[in-house]
């Protein structure tokens, strides 16, 4: 995590010592909803280990949003960062290890260390690019170029989690994901 944090935002040893240290371990089996729609995100989800998806509910049919896995954060953020109730949910798909921290921690630590703050606030600008990007995606390119760019950023996943959710992640007809599976060369 350390790592990772220190990609986004460069913050002196001792700060980001400190704010690791608030962070616990959290530990949540396979097919378990971590926050439903109408709730409120209560921490930030640092992924060790697991995969995990964030979705709609619309008519009983899931509209995946995002799938977390390590080295990532998970969780809902805009209701984390507003704490105002969440529009969907998010489930563990495996057998997932987090570090978190909770809102309040957080909130405090980003008042006591400037850097902290400035770290976050990357964070969330680098999920907003993510997010524009996926929007521009979803609107601009036709289904089999949405799928050479998911194999393409994380084909470990077409090992790891249903077609179903993947073909609900593209925006296509499970049938047309089949056949883009027998057809582009991954």
């Amino acid at each position: 995590m350390k790592k990772l944090l220190s990609k986004i935002h460069k913050v002196e040893s001792d700060i980001l010592d400190d704010y690791l240290s608030y962070w616990t371990e959290y530990s949540v089996p396979k097919n378990t909803i971590m926050t439903r729609k109408g709730e409120t995100e209560r921490y930030m989800y640092f992924v060790i280990s697991g995969i995990q998806k964030s979705y709609y509910l619309n008519k009983s049919k899931e509209h995946i949003i995002a799938f977390t896995y390590s080295p990532s954060f998970s969780g809902i953020p805009e209701s984390f960062i507003n704490q105002s109730p969440s529009n969907y949910f998010l489930t563990t798909i495996t057998d997932s290890k987090f570090l978190r921290i909770s809102f309040k921690r957080h909130q405090e630590l980003m008042q006591k260390h400037r850097s902290i703050e400035t770290l976050f606030r990357k964070a969330t600008e680098s999920l907003l690019i993510d997010i524009l990007n996926r929007y521009y995606e979803l609107m601009a390119f036709d289904i089999e170029t949405r799928f050479k760019n998911f194999t393409t950023r994380s084909p470990h996943l077409l090992q790891m989690v249903s077609q179903k959710d993947i073909a609900s992640y593209l925006r296509i007809d499970a049938s047309n994901l089949s056949k883009l599976l027998g057809k582009v060369r991954i």
